[in-house]
């Protein structure tokens, strides 16, 4: 075998192959809401102002995980008694309960695209699995910034009541919608 051979299949075997890429959430841009039904009158709607986080993606070997956490304080109502209420025991206990966090080693993907974050949503201290829709997703760089990044919408509908928040059912809602935009930096 020519040594120039030899050298150049030497130095592609020792190689490592590229790993998963590696995100962080962007917190500005990374703002999770619910909506919920008051009393079967309106939907009442809030929103968490405080979430970080990690995305692995793996589009060729179509893999990746996701682990987000939630600051539960950051809950924001629009009033601030109302917010209060929100916080207390009734409802997300941050006293004693101070993040929410969903972790996921399981994506499906359409195509190249994830479509589906399988995993388990921790509220109040009890692990549910919770199946996240992924909609919209796109990879590029960002205008701006001219870093490399990913987005998306995801959704999700649970029970408030698998996670021991049964206060006040049913005059307010069991089911809870859940959707947020996600945005992450490729680190």
């Amino acid at each position: 075998m020519d040594y120039r051979v030899a050298v150049i299949f030497a130095a592609v075997l020792a190689f490592p192959a590229r790993a998963a890429d590696s995100y962080t959430i962007d917190p500005t841009h990374t703002w999770p809401v619910f909506e919920v039904s008051h009393m079967g009158f309106s939907t009442q709607r809030g929103r968490f102002n405080k979430t970080s986080g990690k995305i692995m993606l793996d589009v060729a070997a179509k893999k990746g995980s996701v682990d987000i956490t939630i600051d539960a304080a950051s809950i924001d109502m629009g009033f601030v008694e109302w917010n209060k209420h929100m916080r207390d025991i009734n409802f997300f206990n941050t006293a004693q309960f101070p993040t929410m966090r969903f972790v996921s080693e399981q994506l499906v993907f359409e195509g190249d695209k994830p479509v589906v974050a399988k995993g388990e949503l921790t509220l109040l201290g009890t692990p549910v699995s919770v199946t996240l829709s992924i909609d919209g997703f796109k990879c590029g760089t960002h205008p701006m910034l001219r870093k490399e990044m990913c987005g998306a919408n995801i959704s999700a509908t649970i029970k408030r009541s698998d996670f021991g928040m049964s206060r006040f059912i049913p005059t307010i809602g069991d089911e809870v919608r859940i959707f947020s935009p996600v945005e992450a930096f490729r680190d």
